[in-house]
């Protein structure tokens, strides 16, 4: 059954105005109806202490800091398109006192990293602010950068399973001028197209917000 994904809203310098503007503000955001995937997206990733991680559109830092929490021997890379949103992360990591970490100020759709560089990749809440069209290439240059059987983990807005749930894509209609543009997506269809396998994916509701935590596996030769 073809997935119903209601059109992104802006444009990608649009996004990234946006970003830059809401990035005083966003943890509140982030905490409030984010936390919990969040929370579940670390967890699921199962990081291991010494692996080489990359964070997508790490915003303001708040998962960024849990994986050098997690991953102390490692390397961790994270990057982001908004300038505020990547000063922000600056400051709360330096806070943390390690250094095994690089912030990249750049676009998702052509990362700056050799082919399977990574053994996890996570991202949260992009996918459900771009539109459709941007979803296989975007995932396809993730796929690239990740090693084979790396593990790729993603956090979006989905689609409400209950009418609670079903509130937020009414008030995306109504463009408040802080929300992001945040629509429901389910990624698991566009992840299986490009050939990665072994999926896990959980619903979490947090104050009525649907969101979604999928986890997929690459394999080389498969798709």
């Amino acid at each position: 059954m073809k997935q119903e994904i209601l059109e992104a809203r802006y444009t990608h310098q649009e996004l990234i105005r946006k970003y830059n503007w809401i990035a005083p503000v966003y943890d509140l955001f982030g905490i409030l109806m984010e936390s919990k995937a969040r929370q579940r997206a670390l967890e699921i990733a199962a990081i291991q202490n010494g692996e080489k991680v990359l964070e997508v559109a790490l915003g303001t830092g708040l998962n960024f800091v849990e994986i050098l929490k997690r991953n102390q021997n490692g390397w961790v890379d994270g990057i982001d398109v908004s300038m505020k949103m990547v000063e922000k992360a600056r400051k709360r990591i330096f806070k943390t006192k390690q250094r095994n970490y690089t912030l990249h100020l750049c676009d998702c759709r052509h990362l700056p990293f050799e082919d399977e560089t990574f053994d996890v990749i996570m991202s949260q809440y992009l996918l459900d602010i771009l539109p459709v069209e941007d979803f296989i290439p975007i995932l396809l240059e993730f796929k690239r950068v990740l090693k084979d059987g790396g593990r790729i983990i993603l956090a979006n807005m989905t689609k409400g399973e209950r009418w609670l749930n079903q509130i937020y894509e009414g008030i995306y209609k109504l463009r408040p001028p802080l929300l992001a543009g945040c629509r429901g997506v389910m990624a698991q269809p566009f992840l299986e197209k490009i050939g990665f396998r072994e999926f896990h994916r959980e619903f979490v509701s947090q104050l009525g917000f649907p969101s979604e935590v999928v986890r997929g596996v690459k394999k080389n030769g498969l798709g």
